[in-house]
């Protein structure tokens, strides 16, 4: 596909920073493949301050400079830019590369910069929908705002579903999950539902090489359109978490979760092989989206503020070292989840380096290459700012 380069003109510091700031993605794996150490995993699920990972022992990791290319003829990732009308439908693509998933983009974090991503889309979901999210772990974890996401829940008329997680806290029981969403405020801007309350039920995977299929919430299927909110950040045992956990571990059961982590063994959750486990999510989302038709009845939508290294999962999260970014969405969970790692990676002046060194540390980025080797999505996308 043809590369274009961005304008030198760009006055908005924030853009100027994303789009002429980091090399390509195949610069980032090669550069940071000496720095990955995938022998270390030393996981708390509670996420306490004693027993949290430090990684901020690699010198060489200091600064997201080290591990990409800022030159000025460089590109973000794999993207490419484009001035499309803003309203380009999902599905219509920004230039002749008519395969090439669009992102589109606004750096206005509030309701109506969500509505308006969301609108860019050109999505119109068909009957019951499912506004997917993390509730997030008491006391304190970085959950989505209900007042940030509340009109685009009304627009869509949805109901917010999660699942119980597989390990303890507050949400590994229904009827303690509930208590904390009302306590979140999810319960007053919408209807909520627990998927896996009444159990699991089995998705197939296709052309996986750790899992054959895929546990999620019962009541997944009685739902016919998703609505996937994510807030992006860094996750213990995946590097980085985004549209892809979130449909994955997100959406599986508490055995669907456990069986995950294991990477399809059903052995410990904490002790499975780190790479099967990353190939693990990207099976079990390509289940989902296989079901709901690749992009036809289910959009993702990522929230990249409050950009911890921490999950939601983690009731005591470290604060952010860097700024937030915006509000990327598309129909392709790959594209989004690989723009928002271009994002973090473009940021100057060591911004973000604790969470390059989170999504190093754990070979986060092969999530994404084995998603796009078994067909979830592309890594390759053109980035669309709404803004303009």
């Amino acid at each position: 596909m043809r590369k274009r380069f961005l304008p030198f003109f760009l006055t908005f510091l924030l853009l100027s920073m994303v789009f002429t700031g980091c090399g390509t993605q195949k610069e980032v794996e090669t550069d940071s493949s000496g720095n990955q150490d995938q022998t270390s995993y030393n996981v708390n699920p509670s996420g306490t301050d004693s027993e949290r990972i430090d990684d901020s022992t690699d010198s060489e990791n200091d600064s997201p400079e080290s591990v990409v290319d800022n030159s000025a003829e460089s590109v973000v990732g794999n993207s490419t830019e484009s001035s499309v009308d803003n309203s380009t439908p999902s599905g219509e693509q920004a230039d002749s590369d008519s395969d090439v998933p669009i992102v589109y983009m606004t750096t206005d974090i509030s309701p109506e910069g969500l509505m308006a991503v969301y609108e860019a889309l050109g999505w119109t979901p068909t009957g019951r929908v499912a506004v997917k999210l993390s509730t997030g772990e008491p006391p304190a974890s970085n959950y989505l705002d209900p007042l940030l996401i509340k009109d685009v829940v009304d627009v869509v008329d949805g109901t917010i579903v999660e699942c119980n997680t597989a390990y303890g806290g507050s949400r590994s029981e229904t009827a303690m999950h509930y208590q904390v969403a009302e306590d979140h405020g999810f319960t007053e801007i919408a209807d909520f539902q627990i998927l896996d309350e009444n159990g699991s039920m089995t998705l197939p995977v296709e052309g996986g090489s750790v899992l054959t299929e895929n546990y999620i919430g019962a009541a997944f299927a009685d739902y016919d359109s998703y609505l996937v909110l994510s807030h992006f950040k860094g996750h213990a045992m995946a590097g980085y978490g985004g549209a892809i956990k979130n449909i994955s571990i997100g959406l599986g059961s508490s055995e669907g979760k456990a069986w995950i982590h294991s990477g399809g063994t059903g052995g410990s959750m904490w002790g499975g092989e780190q790479d099967a486990f990353l190939e693990a999510m990207a099976e079990a989302g390509k289940s989902v989206s296989d079901y709901l038709g690749n992009g036809e009845r289910i959009v993702y939508i990522n929230v990249m503020n409050r950009l911890s290294v921490d999950c939601d999962c983690d009731g005591n999260p470290a604060e952010p070292d860097m700024h937030d970014i915006g509000i990327p969405a598309s129909a392709d969970p790959v594209a989004l989840d690989q723009a928002c790692i271009d994002l973090v990676y473009a940021q100057k002046d060591g911004d973000g380096a604790s969470l390059v060194r989170r999504i190093e540390s754990r070979n986060g980025l092969h999530t994404l290459e084995h998603a796009e080797e078994i067909g979830l999505g592309s890594r390759t996308y053109t980035l669309v700012n709404i803004d303009e």
